[in-house]
């Protein structure tokens, strides 16, 4: 019996010691809102370059710095700042052979490469930015992407879509509920955009008809998690 009677006290002095739920953890409604905008790109990006083979590295690399030049005073005379355009991997590799007799791998050769990565910040000249880099000897082009610069202005727009719309779910739910919506309790956005859109093309190894280029629009989304206390619906 005194057991018994001892842990009911340790239990009833739980209780009252124990805070309210309810006061800790007003009651709440929380949704999630979301919001989407397109934009035009207004910046695009072009990874282009050039590779030559020949029989010594020193040829090798003569030769691609040669056709590298051209490229670049190409793209100089295209109009394209200096600041617009960067070496972004430069390397001498042997190529190696095999002998069928004996089995080994002797090098026959090298090759030399050389890649430039460009900004072009009028999108509709990127065709023709483009056909200078093949024309001038570019034999590599690829990883094409496009940009929005101005993306954070228009995620602050699509921020406030967002929460417009997590308010009105919370209405509909308020509502369905018989309670009224009070103060926001909380507000947190969820996984961040990512306001790019990258896409390849292959270049033609030779001159051809100007290349098909379609920036298209990007779409910049928002989501957030917002909560707003409850009260009774005044009769």
């Amino acid at each position: 019996m005194k057991k018994t009677a001892l842990l009911a006290a340790v239990f009833a002095a739980a209780l009252l010691t124990a805070p309210a739920r309810a006061d800790d953890f007003p009651a709440a409604i929380s949704v999630s809102g979301e919001a989407t905008i397109s934009a035009a790109p207004d910046l695009a990006q072009i990874d282009a370059g050039v590779a030559n083979d020949a029989k010594t590295a020193k040829e090798a690399s003569d030769a691609n710095n040669a056709a590298m030049s051209k490229v670049l005073l190409a793209l100089k005379g295209a109009g394209i700042a200096e600041k617009d355009y960067q070496t972004s991997r430069l390397s001498l590799q042997p190529q190696y052979g095999q002998n069928k007799s004996t089995g080994a791998s002797p090098v026959v050769g090298f090759r030399a490469s050389n890649r430039v990565t460009v900004k072009i910040r009028d999108v509709s000249k990127v065709a023709g930015v483009i056909d200078t880099l093949v024309g001038a000897g570019a034999n590599d082009i690829g990883n094409i992407s496009f940009e929005v610069t101005q993306a954070s202005k228009l995620l602050d727009d699509a921020r406030e879509q967002a929460i417009a719309d997590a308010r009105r779910k919370a209405e509909v739910y308020a509502k369905a509920a018989g309670v009224t919506l009070g103060a926001p309790l909380s507000v947190t956005e969820g996984g961040g955009p990512v306001p790019l859109f990258k896409g390849r093309m292959a270049a033609p190894m030779a001159a051809a008809p100007q290349a098909a280029v379609a920036p298209g629009e990007e779409t910049l989304s928002v989501t957030v998690n917002a909560s707003w206390a409850i009260k009774p619906k005044e009769q």
